[in-house]
């Protein structure tokens, strides 16, 4: 069959030629195109998974400081490797935002609208921004090396910028084979906190490690219940997250599960460090953010779930860092 008859069928029946709009329901798609509000652009960044990019500095620089020693400090490294986490996250959801409005896959969405999908702004104006933000981080990182002189970090940078694109970019997306969790795990978690000790001191430690091992499992449990929430959605729009892929009652239990494993780690860390027993008192979140997820049946109940864990995330960082530190 002609691509372009084919194109032009799904044209005049109204639906879309692209695999995921096919799925989405008639009727349904951009509301508008612009021009996007302040407000949009805002809740396009999606400032609820900022503290994912927060978290794992401050427990870097906790690391750090056990190296150098209390009281001993880089605060100009330390704010960099944040630029360069914040932009990457925003970046990424931008990027995400307008990957998926052009498949197609927000068609279905029951959330916020996206920038894209929703049709507040033009595709090529999303793509402009999150290009921005991966510029931004880019300019933040190439500093960071300056000052360190260690240039092989050039590779880290552009495999991680890479890897934030592909997520929901080109032709085959990992983050639609299930491989997402694997990728905040990985950046937001691994690189995030090994990075910034690495940056300050030059060298890494078992506190960098494994609290990179924690903070990489909430940011999981983040992403979990995030597509959790869309997993119909993404089911109908041909995106296989790892939710889909496991279903709904599998992806309750393995998001309580990642967020188990994230406090066990505390646990550990107090045998050594007195003050890590604070970070306890995150569950506090976490464990009302479980239940929450065990038990919803609709998704503003999982968007609440989904706000919990994430601030519990940034409470992990910031408590763990401080016990590090002091």
């Amino acid at each position: 069959m002609n691509p372009s008859a084919a194109t032009s069928s799904a044209a005049r029946n109204g639906r879309s030629g692209n695999p995921a709009r096919r799925n989405a329901p008639a009727g349904r798609g951009p509301a508008r195109i612009g021009p996007a509000t302040a407000g949009d652009w805002v809740s396009g960044a999606r400032l609820r998974t900022l503290p994912l990019a927060i978290a794992p500095v401050a427990l870097g620089t906790g690391a750090a400081i056990v190296v150098s020693g209390p009281g001993v400090f880089h605060p100009v490294r330390a704010v960099l490797a944040l630029i360069v986490a914040l932009c990457l996250q925003i970046g990424v959801n931008y990027a995400n935002d307008y990957s998926d409005g052009i498949r197609g896959t927000d068609a279905n969405r029951i959330g916020p609208a996206r920038l894209t999908g929703g049709g507040a702004a033009q595709p090529r104006a999303v793509l402009t921004v999150a290009l921005a933000f991966f510029a931004l981080a880019a300019l933040a990182g190439l500093t960071l090396v300056v000052l360190t002189g260690q240039w092989w970090l050039l590779l880290v940078g552009v495999l991680a910028i890479i890897a934030a694109w592909f997520y929901t970019g080109g032709r085959k997306p990992y983050g639609y084979f299930g491989l997402g969790e694997v990728f905040v795990f990985v950046f937001f978690g691994l690189v995030a906190t090994v990075g910034t000790t690495y940056v300050q001191v030059g060298t890494v430690n078992t506190e960098s490690w494994l609290s990179g091992v924690g903070i990489g499992l909430i940011a999981m449990a983040v992403l979990m219940v995030n597509n959790l929430r869309d997993l119909e959605p993404d089911r109908a729009s041909g995106k296989r997250t790892l939710a889909v892929l496991i279903g709904s009652m599998a992806s309750r239990v393995v998001f309580c599960l990642f967020l188990l494993l994230a406090f066990a780690i505390v646990a550990f860390f107090a045998v050594f460090y007195p003050l890590a027993w604070l970070t306890f008192f995150v569950l506090l979140l976490a464990v009302p953010a479980g239940l929450i997820t065990v038990t919803a049946t609709t998704s503003t109940e999982l968007v609440l779930a989904l706000k919990l864990t994430s601030v519990s995330a940034l409470a992990y960082g910031l408590l763990l860092a401080l016990a590090f530190a002091l």
